[in-house]
């Protein structure tokens, strides 16, 4: 019962990543969707939605495998996801955003 509240940000944060995937950014602050030029405003979505379900992908995972398991070293797979979802969205960022503000 202690992973609940992790499975349910994971749940959270993949459903805001199915919001930008669709195309509505009203969840990224405006400082850091500004520079997109309106023909680039699909394709950041995506970026940003990707890496967000990336890391709402791995806090399900983590919770479900910290339910049978029981093991604190699950924890690196939330680290890994962490980091690989920020990456994507870093990418992202400088891509379409020209900077990270």
């Amino acid at each position: 019962m202690e992973y609940i509240p992790l499975l349910l940000l994971g749940v959270f944060i993949c459903a805001i990543g199915v919001c930008n995937l669709r195309g509505n950014l009203a969840t990224i602050h405006w400082y850091h969707r500004r520079n997109v030029r309106p023909e680039d405003v699909p394709s950041y979505g995506k970026a940003m939605g990707a890496g967000t379900l990336i890391i709402g992908g791995a806090l399900i995972v983590t919770a479900v495998l910290l339910l049978w398991l029981e093991t604190e070293s699950c924890f690196y797979l939330t680290a890994a996801g962490l980091a690989v979802g920020l990456a994507v969205m870093l990418w992202g960022q400088l891509k379409y955003n020209h900077g990270i503000f």
